[in-house]
């Protein structure tokens, strides 16, 4: 089946996602350096700043892969759950601990598997969520969405970070074509199949944009929701707060 078809519907798409990441864990933290052009950190440690002061707040890190905001979140003193749908994650995100335990100022983070679109968390548990490359993966975006503002507390903030789709159509071709390329070829090094990173382009293809996500924010419970350009527009940081 062509990777097309494979999520071109939600059912597909969730098992492409939890089969993907899967296969992908281990070099995930690789991955996301080599397609940020090395900016990944600097973009995650720009969202983290932009939830404001994070002591004693509690704090959801969604797909939260490897650990990374979760571990900056605790590291501003928040109490942290990192969330993701793949084990193999977890396992790593909870490898990234500092050494000799915790440190002053560090918050609690605890990992945990579980699914964007069913979180297992009781409404208004959260003042801040995050996520790093969580929408654009997630079969449902408004279940998701929904999902968000029902655990977050009135007033509560929203900050995510993912890849765009640019609205000019020959940046977007541009863009694709060089997704593709340099996906396929790390796909064959790295795991012998060069659909393994092509995945993104074909989702970038599926997802909205970060416009449509600001309408959906506002029609899903929250009162302002705004997104910045990142990389010239071909990444978004998304923020939003809960009505």
């Amino acid at each position: 089946m062509r990777l097309r078809d494979a999520i071109a519907t939600p059912a597909g798409k969730s098992r492409h996602v939890r089969h993907l990441f899967a296969t992908i864990a281990d070099r995930y933290d690789l991955i996301t350096v080599l397609l940020s052009y090395g900016q990944d950190r600097r973009w995650k440690r720009r969202l983290v700043a932009l939830a404001g002061p994070l002591a004693d707040h509690r704090v959801l890190d969604l797909a939260c892969g490897t650990g990374d905001i979760a571990w900056l979140a605790a590291g501003a003193g928040a109490r942290v759950t990192g969330l993701d749908v793949t084990l193999r994650m977890i396992e790593l995100a909870r490898a990234k601990a500092p050494a000799g335990g915790a440190r002053p100022g560090l918050g609690p983070a605890v990992f945990v598997v579980g699914d964007m679109g069913a979180l297992p968390f009781p409404d208004a548990s959260f003042d801040v969520v995050t996520t790093g490359y969580g929408l654009r993966n997630v079969p449902d975006l408004a279940g998701a969405v929904g999902e968000i503002a029902r655990v977050l507390r009135p007033h509560g903030v929203f900050l995510s970070l993912d890849f765009n789709r640019p609205s000019p159509r020959l940046v977007q071709a541009v863009y694709h074509a060089y997704l593709s390329i340099v996906g396929g070829t790390l796909g064959w090094a790295l795991h012998g199949d060069a659909d393994t990173y092509r995945y993104i382009p074909e989702s970038i293809r599926l997802y909205p944009g970060a416009p449509a996500v600001v309408e959906l924010l506002r029609t899903s419970g929250f009162a302002v929701a705004r997104w910045r350009r990142v990389l010239g527009g071909l990444m978004a940081l998304h923020e939003a707060r809960r009505a």
